[in-house]
């Protein structure tokens, strides 16, 4: 085998809480993670140049060097595994960058599987879910998928039950949020109301979709919606349309709803992008691992 391609799955979070910080200035998490069906496409290629990294996208908003972390992913796989040689990664991006949606780590996690593959190495998951957090808190999430609860740094997974059947409605505004910013803005704040991610995860495990939306929260909405209110009429236009539940992924801007109909996924869709709230918007579904 001389080329793998891998899917890269964007992920959201049903639920993101901030339990404490860290003396290395780490954020402790607690959060309910879904991989979605919107997803990056990466290209791997062995190469006979056995020292070469060399990436292409078809985005040109994206670095194609050592800062690009699928660039080191495939670097932290070659100093690990003598039997990787050079590769050629090709990132076809859907995913919007800057979005809270893990793109860039789960490029990453995808390039890390995919040379695992490739090169036949035969690490298991949790070894490289080990050597990924070095990359990134959410990195090794996007090598675990599916629904889970994150905690730690967000390195610590417990599998959940998959998600209840539904469609999941995904906007990016064209604002963008530095997640070290929101986070660092999130320190200063007085008081918030925590959402409360053991009840969702008792939901979840009895496929009850509606109880599991009513105690969603994110914190982080606290520090991005006062400065983006964009993120708030997104939020009302899905609920408008029957969404069982609408809130930010991540440190933002993205919004996602959760709905039991595909038809009004796509309706809130189209009054979006008719108020010029969003231009991309995707309607998805979520993904299993």
């Amino acid at each position: 085998m001389n080329e793998i391609v891998v899917d890269a799955h964007a992920k959201i979070n049903l639920g993101l809480d901030i339990t404490g910080l860290r003396e290395d200035g780490y954020h402790l998490v607690d959060m309910v993670m879904q991989s979605i069906s919107l997803s990056d496409s990466i290209t791997i290629r062995k190469t006979a140049e056995s020292d070469v990294i060399r990436l292409t996208s078809n985005a040109d908003h994206i670095p194609l060097d050592e800062s690009n972390l699928a660039y080191k992913a495939a670097m932290t796989m070659k100093k690990a595994f003598d039997r990787v040689g050079g590769v050629e990664i090709h990132i076809e991006k859907n995913i919007p960058v800057a979005a809270g949606l893990a793109g860039g780590s789960t490029d990453a996690a995808a390039v890390m599987t995919g040379i695992n593959k490739l090169f036949e190495l035969g690490v298991p998951d949790e070894k490289l879910m080990e050597m990924a957090v070095r990359l990134g808190a959410d990195v090794p999430y996007c090598i675990y998928g599916g629904t889970a609860r994150a905690q730690g740094i967000g390195e610590v997974l417990t599998g959940l039950n998959r998600l209840p059947g539904c469609f999941i409605l995904l906007s990016k505004p064209s604002c963008s949020v530095s997640t070290k910013e929101t986070y660092e803005r999130y320190d200063a704040l007085d008081e918030v109301d925590h959402p409360d991610i053991e009840g969702m995860i008792e939901k979840i495990e009895i496929g009850d979709l509606s109880g599991m939306s009513e105690k969603m929260g994110n914190v982080l909405e606290y520090v991005t919606k006062p400065i983006h209110p964009v993120i708030g009429d997104i939020e009302s236009v899905m609920k408008k349309h029957g969404a069982v539940s609408a809130m930010m992924s991540g440190s933002g801007p993205s919004v996602f709803g959760i709905f039991t109909d595909e038809e009004n996924a796509i309706k809130a869709k189209d009054e979006i992008e008719a108020h010029g709230y969003s231009a991309e918007n995707f309607v998805c579904r979520p993904v299993d691992r």
